[in-house]
């Protein structure tokens, strides 16, 4: 049983793949409106709550690099490697807290679901701004605070806003039909 788990996280994880490949397409005409709501990030978030913190730190690390040695976008490594960081954390902290989170709020997984989404979206800007602060210096360049706190809290406020409603919702979608594969080992745990 526990190999069809993986196989089965592994396929959900996949298809999550497919998904952040191609949703930014439909922002891509309107590059400000992309980078406004960020869809490369919303398959990170599912993949965290539905599959736990490793394949969602994995897919978070993958996904910018890969789609941005395909297509381009977001630019490698100047915008891709932060990103890859800041979602590494996004699935990590998601796939980590939310089952411990269910267990304290027991019938409100939509609250666990918000508590561990908040604080993926801190823990990962925050290390999304490292990795670039990193990258700048090694360039010889500085990162000023007011710069990374512009690009990484102010300037996502709406994509922060957007996460965190259709994040949960499809999630619970997916346990509600039980294809959420944490969901079905925390219930019978």
């Amino acid at each position: 049983m526990q190999r069809n788990d993986s196989l089965y996280r592994l396929l959900i994880t996949a298809i999550l793949l497919a998904v952040g490949m191609v949703l930014p397409f439909l922002t891509g005409q309107l590059q400000s409106f992309g980078q406004l709501i960020s869809p490369l990030h919303i398959p990170v978030f599912i993949c965290g709550l539905t599959c736990g913190w490793s394949w969602g730190a994995a897919l978070g690390f993958i996904l910018p690099i890969l789609r941005g040695l395909i297509f381009g976008m977001p630019p490698f490594p100047a915008v891709g490697l932060p990103m890859a960081f800041e979602m590494l954390f996004y699935g990590l902290v998601t796939g980590a807290l939310y089952p411990l989170l269910r267990k304290v709020f027991r019938d409100k997984h939509i609250v666990a679901m918000l508590i561990a989404m908040v604080a993926a979206m801190i823990l990962g800007r925050c290390a999304g701004g490292v990795t670039r602060a990193i990258m700048m210096g090694m360039q010889g360049q500085s990162y000023a605070f007011s710069a990374f706190f512009a690009s990484y809290f102010t300037g996502t406020v709406v994509g922060a806003i957007i996460h965190i409603i259709v994040c949960p919702l499809i999630v619970l979608a997916l346990e509600k039909a039980r294809l959420s594969p944490l969901a079905k080992t925390s219930a019978s745990a």
